[in-house]
This record gives structure tokens, sequence and C-alpha cells, in this order.
């Protein structure tokens, strides 16, 4: 069996080289930049060697192991490895990638990291800079939702995306998000505080849509949902390294400045995106451009993810201030509640990513997005070990709905206006995150406690639900191109 030729993760082919007792294989395809095999027959043994090499960007460490005990499965032991195709590993995607897509992931996924960092840092540490500076709920509510205001500035880097491409502009972002958020660590006030993550909040956002255009325009077809849940991981260890900062806002008043003051070491992650990010394959192909947006699936998506954020937003933003004042939590406290319930429940986006691939998009968001949001509100209903249990699920089953209802902003629109479609839909979003941050401060700084708001917020998840099954296609398993009618 060690004879013939794998056909997993990799596709080999026999080198004419070889004879009856050597044989030599080599990569036909799969991910690897290098792949030879070799096996011979000395004195009655078999001895197979084999040499590889693979490269994925930052991430090759969390893969390293898995890869590694998946090459040197013994094919004497396992013969279901022939050159039948198999079935992938559980952790690999649904479909075979190749050198390129592998490199392209996993810088992409590096973006995410510093987008959900520059995204995550204001969330996380407004509640301490809020007490520096004697600034009550509504100040704070009304605070998040100029910040997400800012998400306008977002409008034209979409719609340049369009024109001149999408590196270009994912590459200017990976530089200016981080240090316009950075200067927050200056703030003098609150508002200067507010007007510089009002402008560097958005770069990251405006970061991460056009990142996701890049990754549905470079995966195949039965892996842009996996590809969406790699990179949210990747943003959950971005935001998860922000919430590790906070015992820094344990050295003082101002010890908040130092979170912002760490934003700085993103730029790392912008040089190497500087040096091998290639352009989007479909966007350097011929294709159609001033493409008339498709209204319906625009509007009727704009509204889910405004149903989606009426709670999503508030939930997380003040999530921090119902530990700090309701639960008596410190800054460290907070920061290992955050990171033992959010970071574990990334297994959701694995588990939905590949859910999503083969099973389909509506019917797990269907499935999992209503209990993700009962268990959210029951989070902030209870203490003690309930209320990490409780947190700890909604985080699991939103990461498992979130795949498949992110990938939808790509797939939808054709390559001429996906990433102006990205682009706005993320506006929407963020609109619905403003009118929930908005009636939430409002309804808690009026006597509501934390469960009613969050209680009522709920009903926009119910809606979004419905307007999935109901408004939605079914994309999984397409071409973008069948898909978008481009």
């Amino acid at each position: 069996m060690l004879s013939t030729p794998r056909h997993d993760l990799v596709v080999e082919e026999r080198s004419p080289s070889g004879d009856d007792r050597n044989h030599t294989f080599v990569l036909a395809d799969g991910p690897f930049s290098h792949w030879e095999r070799h096996v011979s027959i000395e004195d009655n043994r078999i001895v197979e060697t084999t040499s590889y090499r693979i490269d994925i960007p930052w991430f090759g460490w969390v893969f390293f192991f898995p890869i590694m005990l998946f090459v040197n499965r013994l094919r004497v032991r396992r013969p279901h490895l022939t050159s039948t195709p198999t079935s992938l590993p559980w952790w690999a995607p649904p479909d075979r990638l190749n050198a390129r897509q592998v490199m392209i992931l996993g810088l992409l996924a590096a973006a995410a990291m510093s987008s959900a960092f520059t995204n995550t840092v204001f969330t996380q540490t407004v509640t301490f800079a809020a007490d520096d500076f004697g600034v009550g709920n509504t100040g704070v509510g009304v605070a998040g939702s100029l910040v997400r205001a800012g998400i306008l500035i977002t409008i034209p880097l979409a719609i340049a995306g369009d024109r001149i491409g999408r590196r270009k502009i994912v590459i200017a972002m990976a530089w200016t998000a981080p240090i316009v958020t950075a200067t927050g660590a200056l703030a003098p006030n609150f508002p200067f505080l507010v007007a510089t993550q009002s402008i560097g909040r958005p770069l990251g956002l405006a970061l991460d849509f056009l990142i996701a255009v890049i990754a549905a325009e470079e995966m195949p077809r039965g892996s842009r949902a996996y590809a969406v849940g790699i990179m949210a991981m990747a943003s959950g260890l971005g935001a998860g390294i922000a919430v590790m900062a906070l015992p820094l806002t344990d050295l003082g008043p101002s010890g908040w400045r130092w979170v912002f003051a760490l934003t700085l070491i993103w730029l790392v992650i912008a040089v190497d995106l500087t040096r091998r990010l290639p352009e989007s394959h479909r966007f350097s192909a011929p294709h159609a451009e001033h493409v008339p947006l498709h209204r319906k699936r625009f509007f009727t998506l704009a509204a889910i993810l405004v149903g989606v954020n009426l709670l999503v937003a508030p939930a997380s933003f003040f999530q921090n201030r119902y530990l700090s004042d309701v639960r008596e939590l410190s800054g460290s406290a907070i920061s290992l509640f955050s990171l033992a319930t959010a970071t574990p429940a990334a297994i959701g986006l694995i588990i939905g990513g590949r859910a999503a691939d083969r099973r389909g998009r509506r019917r797990l968001i269907a499935m999992s997005l209503p209990s993700a949001a009962l268990l959210i509100v029951a989070s902030f209903s209870v203490g003690g070990l309930p209320m990490w249990i409780t947190a700890f699920g909604g985080g699991l089953l939103g990461g498992v709905a979130y795949p498949a209802l992110a990938v939808y902003r790509a797939e939808l629109f054709p390559t001429g206006n996906r990433s102006r479609a990205a682009g706005l839909l993320t506006v929407a979003a963020l609109l619905g995150g403003i009118v929930g941050l908005l009636g939430a401060g409002a309804l808690l700084d009026t006597g509501w406690d934390y469960r009613s708001v969050m209680g009522l917020l709920m009903v926009g998840q119910v809606i979004a639900v419905i307007l999935v099954v109901a408004g939605l296609p079914e994309t999984a398993q397409r071409e973008l191109e069948e898909i978008s009618g481009d």
C-alpha cells in the first residue's frame, strides 16, 4: 500500500525515476510548497521517507503537529489510504487547498488579528477610561455610538477596493489603523479619546471586510465559510490579546493608556502583508465593473445584520461594565472571565465553518443563532458559575452561527461591487449596533436592569432568523459566479 500514490491531504504522482524496489512520489496537488516521498525495499524491510515544506504565515505552529501526524500515518496500518480520494482530517478545510491559498489564508488571518485588536481595544477599556474622566453610562453609550458612527469613513474605502484593488486598501489599512488607534494613549480628555477611536476603529473595520472579500475570492467553493471561521478564530486571538492586556488597567486610574499603546505591535503584520500579500485572482481577472447592486439581497442582508447587532453590540460593549459594577470583578478578573468564556468558544467557529460548507448556511443559522441569544441574555441574569457557563455557551453557539452569516456578505454580490457591498453591509451592522447601544445606555440610566435590557434587544435576533430562512438563497458548494451572476 505504501507504493501507491497518496490521495488525501496531498495528491501524489509517481516519479518516472523509480523501479520495482524504489518508488518516488512528488506533489501533484495540495497545500505543500515542497513534497517528496521515497519508498524502498531493503532486506525485506519497507523504508518510507517523506520530506515536505508548507508555508502557513503566522499560524504554522498551530498546524505543525496535526500535519506531522497526518503525513506520517503508515498506510500498512491505514489500508483505506489508497489512490481513491479519501476524506480530509477534521481540522482541514472541506476542499484541498493549494500552496497559494494556504499562504493567503495565513496572511489574512494575521490581518484579522490586527483588525480585531483595533476594533476591540476601545470596547474593552472604555469603562476604565470613563471612570478616569468621570463619565457616566449615558456618556459611555454615546461614545460607543460615535465611535461606531465613524464607519462612514469606510464607504469610500470600500468603493476604492472595487476600483483600484483589494490589496492596496488592505495594506494601507494594516498600517494606518494601528497607528491612529494607538494615539488614544495620549488622550488629554474623553472627547479626544472618542475622536481617535472614531477614526481608528473604522479603519480596522475596513481591513476586516476587505480581507473577507479576498478570502471569498480566493478560497474554493466548498471552503469559504471555513476560511471565515479561521479568520474569526484569529480575530478572537487578536481580541483576546486586548483582553489579556486589561490587567494593565490595574496599574492606576490611567492604566488603560498602556492598552492603547500596545496597538503598535500590529505594525509587524503590516510589514508582512506589504511583502507577501498578492491581489485577489478574481479582481485581477477581467470582470464587469460598475455593476448595479442587487437591492433585494442587499436590503435583506442589511436588515439581518441590523437585527443581530441590536443585541451583540451592547452585550459586548456593556459586559465589562456589568461585570465591574454588578458583579464587582476587578480588571484582572474581567480579563480572566473574557478569556475563559470567549476564547474556548472559538471551537464553534471551526464547527460552524465546516458545517456551513457541508450542510448549508440557512439551517445552521436558524438552529444556532436563537440559542446563542438566549444564553447571552442568561449570562446577564445570573452570577457565579452559571454566569460563566451561559456566557461560554452563548459564545460557542454564536461562533457556530458566525461563519454562515458572515460569508453571505461576499457571496451574494459580483466582483465589480463585492467590496462596496461588504462595506455598506458593515455600515448597516454598525447602525444596528448604534441603535442597540443608545437604547441600552438610556434604559440602564433610567433604572432598567441588564437582564431586561438584553432580553428586549433579543427581538432583533428573532427577526434576523426569519429573514435568513425566508429571504436568502443557499450558497454552500456553489461558485461565486453562479451565486452572484458575475
